[in-house]
């Protein structure tokens, strides 16, 4: 099913636009609330709630009209905002924005829920709800705006709000750092503080930004139209001009960084693994459903365009596909395998699971760009692979929202009990919680790819597209699933089957989370089963999304246990198995091993320090961008120097050669030629110092 042929009803602005509309009114009544001397109330936090509920519920209004009636709905599509750009307020409810709709505001409320008890007591109860009510607006506006103008306010507005959130508790104190205080590599320090882990972030993610910003500008002068639905409409009309002008897969790749820095492909996943300090829920938030799932979103968004495109024009675009897809597909690929052996190693429970949002992330990524090498390769047709392409990278979307929202949510408990973020100060803890243990273990099973649980099923659809499109990314894909089940095993293994490592300082009698907490993480963990246990509907439904989305062609999911599926399930479960022996059983000291081991030990320090990507980005982009930016400064002082000087020798040779001429000790053309001389001279010098300054801005 292509544009033309996705029958499109409109709906008016309002009530359905309050499905981004609601948290930002949330969030500006807290603001009036904040003006008014109104600063502690309970308030802040259940106007957040019924914001993001509203959200919810209009949400799914909505999704009953697209999946009941197998229609799009454009809300507001006459609602102008900048006529002369074509502009407007529009939302566009097709099946993936409908699904991203769902997942957002529903997994975002659990959070919000969650959140009451968690940050009772906080100094910044009230700025923390306003900014996650408004982070929350931000992201549905992403997902559901009709043109590319709305949908990069929403953008920045998650990039502005995850800045506040993630340095939540700014005044630095320790035990909101991530890292080990006073570690360093390669004399870089590696632990973080709050305030420079949030400038950090907005600082990574502008960096992508920037490309994004480029891509939409470029592709507004090929296409005439900002409009999401006209540009699938007209694909055809301009991607034959990119291409002729030979910059149709340069400027996909521009586009497409933007998505790789907020979804944290490698080497921009250093920001999102240092964003732990923010308080547990903002790590939920921004790592399970929201912030980082919109540069999937804008991936998933863009392949089926592209291949309708191909479709059309066939090998006048291949070989820019080709480019464009490998690029995606091979950075996909080596952020998950790279941040799965780097959580292998990992001591801070927050950060174990961060390095596992940016590599499933990679996979989300893998399916759509994998699905686009099959179709340019004619594996599959170019729709086809396009549904293809969405319903795995979708499923897997919605899964890991799901299980790996319990899992922070969790952790954000277990780190209340210990007093402490480090692993080695936890331990045994099944004993006194066992709903958080069961819950616990459901989703980080979930995450690790074991059935009945719905990762299972997300996962090697994922797996199978990219085995699909080339046998090294399907490998490759087929590997990181290991590493992700021995990582998460580790880490439930260590916090609830075995004694502490180590005793924290303020360590206090386990016990259960009160149920204000513990109902959102245990639901969702249910969730996380349920989804699997009914993975034939959920891929029914997502099929039918694909058919429902812009460009893309509804496909049938059936899952069978083929060789493949054995092959992966095995390698996940024999993983896992092999660390659960290693710890409970043969009771390997894995400490003592790499105290003991100087090859051990080397490899632990080198995946423990991120394989140094960390500090060469500091020394190149900090050093040497430093370095520039002085000696600029240095060459802009000398220039400033000279300047003066020659100027006041200007002016002297002016002044002896009227003064030699008033006294008539020389004839009239020498005066005149030294005073037009010396103006020459000081001319030349203005025009020079503007025009050298102007080359070094």
């Amino acid at each position: 099913m292509v544009a033309g042929e996705l029958e499109v009803i409109e709906a008016p602005l309002l009530p359905w636009s309050l499905s981004w509309l609601a948290p930002y009114i949330a969030s500006a009544v807290m603001a009036v609330m904040w003006l008014y001397g109104l600063r502690t109330s309970r308030l802040y936090g259940l106007l957040a709630v019924a914001g993001i509920l509203v959200s919810a519920l209009v949400s799914t209004a909505i999704a009953f009209r697209v999946f009941g009636e197998g229609v799009a709905v454009h809300v507001g599509a006459d609602a102008a905002w900048i006529p002369w750009l074509g502009v407007g307020l529009g939302s566009f409810f097709d099946g993936l924005s409908t699904v991203m709709a769902l997942i957002v505001s529903w997994v975002s409320l659990f959070i919000a829920v969650y959140s009451l008890k968690y940050m009772e007591g906080d100094p910044g109860y009230a700025r923390y709800f306003f900014m996650f009510s408004f982070f929350v607006g931000s992201m549905m506006l992403l997902v559901v705006a009709d043109n590319l103008v709305l949908m990069f306010i929403g953008w920045e507005g998650t990039g502005i709000a995850s800045y506040a959130l993630i340095g939540h508790w700014y005044t630095d104190e320790e035990e909101y750092w991530v890292g080990r205080p006073g570690r360093r590599a390669l004399g870089t320090p590696m632990y973080f503080e709050p305030s420079h882990s949030a400038v950090r972030a907005i600082l990574f993610t502008r960096v992508g930004d920037i490309g994004l910003l480029i891509g939409i500008a470029a592709l507004y002068l090929y296409a005439g139209t900002f409009s999401i639905p006209r540009l699938a409409a007209t694909v055809e009309g301009w991607m034959a001009s990119l291409a002729a002008d030979g910059i149709l897969a340069p400027l996909m790749l521009v586009l497409t960084l933007g998505a790789f820095a907020k979804s944290a492909q490698f080497p921009f996943h250093e920001w999102l693994v240092t964003a732990m300090t923010g308080p547990t829920p903002v790590s939920a938030l921004i790592h399970a459903a929201t912030m980082v799932k919109a540069g999937v979103f804008l991936v998933l968004r863009l392949t089926p365009i592209l291949l309708a495109g191909y479709a059309a024009l066939g090998g006048v675009v291949a070989q820019d596909l080709q480019l464009y897809f490998s690029v995606v597909a091979w950075v996909s690929v080596v952020t998950a395998l790279l941040l799965s052996i780097m959580a292998l190693v990992a001591d801070e429970l927050k950060l174990i699971l961060a390095y596992s949002t940016a590599s499933q992330l990679g996979y989300m990524m893998l399916a759509a760009a994998a699905a686009g090498l099959a179709a340019v390769s004619g594996v599959l047709a170019p729709l086809e692979a396009a549904g293809e392409g969405v319903v795995a990278g979708l499923s897997h979307l919605a899964s890991h929202a799901v299980f790996k929202a319990a899992l922070f949510l969790a952790a954000g408990w277990l780190i209340h009990v210990a007093h402490s973020r480090f692993i080695d100060s936890m331990g045994g803890y099944a004993r006194f919680m066992k709903l958080t243990a069961l819950s616990f273990w459901l989703a980080g099973l979930s995450l690790a790819g074991i059935p009945p649980l719905s990762g299972f099923f997300t996962k090697e659809a994922v797996i199978e597209v990219a085995f699909t499109a080339s046998t090294a990314l399907g490998v490759l894909a087929a590997a990181t699933a290991a590493f992700t089940a021995a990582y998460i095993v580790r880490a439930a293994v260590r916090v609830f089957h075995l004694p502490p490592y180590e005793e924290a300082g303020h360590r206090e009698e386990p016990h259960e989370a009160p149920p204000l907490m513990l109902v959102p993480y245990l639901a969702l963990s249910l969730a996380a089963l349920a989804m699997g246990i009914g993975y034939t509907q959920l891929f029914e439904l997502l099929g039918f999304a694909a058919g429902l989305t812009l460009a893309a062609e509804a496909v049938s999911v059936y899952f069978a246990l083929k060789p493949l599926t054995l092959a992966v399930l095995g390698a996940a479960a024999g993983s896992a198995l092999a660390v659960a022996l290693l710890y409970m059983v043969v009771r390997l000291d894995f400490r003592r091993l790499i105290a003991e081991n100087r090859v051990a030990a080397a490899i632990h320090g080198f995946l423990y320090d991120r394989m140094y990507v960390n500090p060469v980005i500091y020394i190149v982009v900090l050093g040497g961008g430093g370095w520039v930016a002085r000696s600029i400064l240095e060459l802009d002082l000398t220039i400033d120097y000279a300047y003066h000087a020659a100027l006041v020798a200007a002016a002297a040779a002016a002044a002896f050669a009227l003064r030699a001429l008033s006294r008539g000790r020389t004839d009239y053309i020498i005066a005149l030629y030294v005073v037009g001389l010396a103006a020459a001279l000081a001319y030349a010098l203005i025009a020079a110092r503007s025009y050298i300054l102007e080359l070094l801005s």
